[in-house]
């Protein structure tokens, strides 16, 4: 499976967490990180997007410049269990597959696929990561590309 993480883009305050919206700044980054996407022979066939604003503005974005749907999961929001998110993996067969998710979620889902442990690495906002992975499972995962804004 190849599997592209991605953290969402630079969002503005909110008194609720999951209403904030992205910042024109992080529009921009998002769109520039697609586009590199778009160029690289792992277009996604499919994001997973979490609920909250700022994820589902940043998958938007990607969607459109992708051409790819994008389908919410409750189970990606920043506090939630990376091995949630590795159990629906295991489930799903279809590749690649983006996750448009927060912190500490996708530094902890890229670290449990990576290294087969959750401490998580930091990702700035709009960075994407490729990972494949010929068995999907902890430890499992290569690496192959990084797409910083």
């Amino acid at each position: 499976m190849q599997l592209l993480i991605m953290r969402h883009g630079e969002a503005g305050w909110h008194t609720l967490d999951q209403e904030r919206e992205l910042t024109e700044s992080g529009r921009l980054g998002v769109a520039e990180v697609a586009a590199r996407i778009a160029e690289s022979p792992w277009r996604p066939k499919l994001i997973w997007s979490s609920p909250y604003v700022r994820a589902r503005q940043t998958a938007a974005i990607v969607s459109e410049i992708l051409n790819c749907p994008v389908e919410e999961k409750m189970f990606i929001t920043p506090d939630d269990d990376p091995g949630e998110c590795l159990d629906a993996l295991i489930e799903y067969h279809d590749s690649p597959l983006m996750i448009v998710s927060h912190m500490p979620l996708v530094g902890g889902l890229a670290t449990l696929l990576v290294d087969a442990h959750r401490r998580g690495i930091p990702f700035m906002t709009s960075q994407a990561v490729m990972l494949d992975m010929p068995v999907v499972g902890p430890g499992c995962a290569d690496l192959k590309a990084q797409f910083l804004p």
